[in-house]
């Protein structure tokens, strides 16, 4: 490539940016330089690290790495192109057919910010173009003009991006890519062959893709793919324009916003966007998303009413991975890339990590199962006891007690001793931390007046929820000396912490005593039994667990209403639930073989005691054969078998 080719072009378009002149300057200077072997996907990179750190979270830009879009483009479209080329190579009619497919194929990326998915993908078109060009040189066929045998160009692809500066990005780097591309073809026939003057671009409309008729874009009769890394904005951290874009999208087949539309993340809204625009047609889509759309609530909210409404169904699937691309300053996210279309017939594959897995059916899990949907259920779907938040202060930390306080907190008042208990979060639970609070459920008002320390802690209280702007906090400035949410039991309990690590194969679950008060970053099981703690940390609990819960970006956010409330238990017998008691006390009583380490250091996976191991292997077994599975069931196995059982149990309800 000529240095200096698109220099004018490049200094026209930022002559027109929000950048300083030293800023101009240096992106000038870069493109003075000789990109011939660079990939044009660096703009996107460079325009993120240039894109200011706020205005880049609203729009929620982020630019996807060429590994990450293979990963998409391949299974979408790219194998199935390579299959078939080896096929009909040979075959000379059918041959130029298919170079003429190919030439035909159009492609729609709806958030394409810098062009990244449309760069890759032209560039991946043309090498197989030029394959093409070179088994029918091999095939005899006389080249004579290499202008005349190029079929596909940057005209099959369109894209919609809500930034002016980025579409004008995406257009150079199309036509950087395309020069890149025809070099390579002259270099292998031997004819220089340059497409200039630019006759020919990719359509780049600048828009709110969530506003405009894709129709307008590119005829839903003339697109074969869509595809692209829509932005990512929890429903908590959308702005107004968001909320308002994803309840006008987000409809059912009578225009009606769909249920929970308000508590969907954003990406959610391309998918709507894409089923309507794909109903009826032989389209393929597929998105990279935030993962959060096939874990917890957000799993019934998105996809049922896609499922139901428009018959879509998941062609393929990557499990989580961790997003990164080359820019400075990127985001940790963690992914998941979806393909999916409402006439695809072909072979389903679920991909997790280096594993290629054929599927019968990819459910919104990601998981090969029927298509369920597990909503938040208020109360168990078995008979076992009910699961609930612990106790909720609400106090500004003033009924809380540091452990490093503790002593200087009795030494000033030595009779507020009867009011102070140990306080158990999660954090605390895992850790082996200690921390204290002040209790005084049942107090006598006569006693506390005899404690100044209590008593300047419990006014405190009363000034913090008298300032909220919460009405159930105002009122519960009328007992300041209380807990605002009391809900502990009067005997033992099991405590399970609302987030852990992902990184443990168990989440540590245990036993509390009632004179221990739990805290609202846990949940706890009053009345429940050691049947219930063998079930409950059981392999089989925790594969379910993993499968539908939510994420704190990869931690696990354990949910009552979602995980416990749908989990299918078995049904057994007398002796079994007694082979399972055994079991779980021996959990227990290998913890005790270690008092000095934390939960977490016993379920490090690189440290776990082996006598710890030993002791779940044996409860996992056990617990296995309760629902008829075999021991060795891999993680998906037991999740499918889970989620038939569950389906089964709704049905009969």
């Amino acid at each position: 490539m000529k240095k200096n080719c698109y220099l004018g072009i490049f200094e026209k378009l930022l002559l027109t940016a929000e950048f300083d002149a030293k800023m101009r300057q240096t992106l000038i200077d870069c493109a003075g330089l000789d990109w011939s072997k660079i990939s044009p996907t660096i703009f996107g990179v460079m325009f993120q690290g240039v894109m200011d750190r706020q205005k880049r979270r609203e729009l929620g830009a982020h630019y996807t790495s060429e590994e990450n879009i293979l990963k998409l483009i391949n299974p979408l479209f790219m194998n199935d192109l390579w299959k078939e080329f080896d096929r009909v190579k040979t075959d000379p009619a059918a041959l130029d057919q298919f170079h003429d497919k190919i030439a035909w194929l159009k492609f729609l990326d709806p958030a394409c910010g810098c062009s990244n998915f449309l760069i890759v993908s032209y560039r991946e078109l043309r090498r197989l173009e030029l394959e093409v060009l070179k088994m029918k040189a091999n095939n005899n066929q006389r080249v004579i003009d290499i202008s005349s045998l190029l079929k596909v160009s940057v005209e099959q692809f369109y894209g919609i991006e809500i930034e002016d500066f980025s579409c004008q990005i995406a257009r150079v780097g199309m036509w950087l890519v395309d020069h890149q591309m025809n070099l390579l073809v002259s270099e292998q026939f031997g004819q220089y062959y340059a497409r200039l003057p630019l006759t020919q671009s990719a359509t780049i409309v600048h828009g709110n893709a969530l506003r405009i008729d894709w129709n307008s874009v590119v005829p839903k009769e003339e697109l074969n793919y869509i595809l692209g890394n829509p932005p990512y904005a929890g429903y908590s951290n959308q702005t107004k324009e968001q909320k308002s874009d994803v309840l006008a999208v987000c409809l059912d087949t009578n225009g009606k916003p769909i249920r929970r539309a308000g508590k969907i993340d954003y990406v959610a809204a391309w998918y709507y966007k894409a089923v309507q625009y794909l109903s009826g047609t032989q389209i393929r889509a597929a998105f990279v998303s935030t993962n959060s759309i096939t874990q917890g609530e957000q799993v019934a909210a998105v996809w049922k009413p896609l499922f139901d409404a428009f018959g879509i169904h998941i062609d393929f699937a990557y499990r989580t991975f961790k997003w990164s691309n080359e820019a400075k300053g990127k985001s940790a996210v963690h992914c998941v890339i979806v393909g999916f279309s409402a006439a695809y017939n072909g072979e389903k594959v679920i991909y997790d990590g280096d594993i290629e897995l054929a599927a019968a059916n990819i459910n919104p899990y990601l998981v090969d199962s029927p298509d369920v949907f597990i909503e938040s259920r208020q109360q168990p779907l078995c008979d076992v006891p009910q699961m609930i938040t612990g106790n909720g202060p609400t106090d500004g930390g003033h009924l809380i007690i540091e452990d490093v306080d503790l002593p200087d907190f009795l030494k000033a008042d030595p009779l507020s001793e009867k009011y102070i208990r140990r306080f158990m979060g999660a954090d605390e639970f895992i850790n082996k931390k200690s921390r204290w609070c002040l209790w005084m459920v049942g107090a006598n008002p006569n006693e506390l007046k005899k404690c100044p320390t209590v008593i300047k802690r419990v006014e405190s209280v009363r000034a913090f929820r008298a300032k909220s702007v919460a009405a159930a906090t105002q009122k519960s400035a009328e007992t300041p000396a209380l807990f605002q949410e009391i809900r502990q039991p009067n005997t033992d309990y099991i405590v399970v912490p609302i987030v852990s690590s992902e990184c443990r194969r168990y989440i540590p679950i245990g036993f509390l005593s009632a004179t221990t008060i739990a805290s609202d970053a846990t949940l706890i099981i009053p009345n429940a039994a050691l049947y219930h703690f063998g079930i409950l940390t059981s392999n089989v609990h925790m594969s379910w667990m993993r499968a539908i819960c939510g994420r704190l970006e990869m931690r696990y956010r354990y949910s009552k209403d979602i995980v416990y409330n749908n989990f299918p238990w078995p049904d057994v017998t007398d002796k079994q639930k007694a082979v399972i008691e055994k079991l779980a006390q021996a959990v227990l009583d290998a913890r005790d073989m270690f008092p000095f380490s934390s939960l977490a250091d016993l379920y490090d996976p690189r440290i776990m005691p082996s006598e710890l191991l030993k002791a779940h292997q044996a409860l996992d077994r056990a617990v296995a054969a309760l629902y008829g599975l075999p021991a060795n069931m891999d993680e998906p196995g037991i999740v499918a078998a889970l989620m038939e059982r569950y389906r089964m149990l709704v049905e009969l309800q």
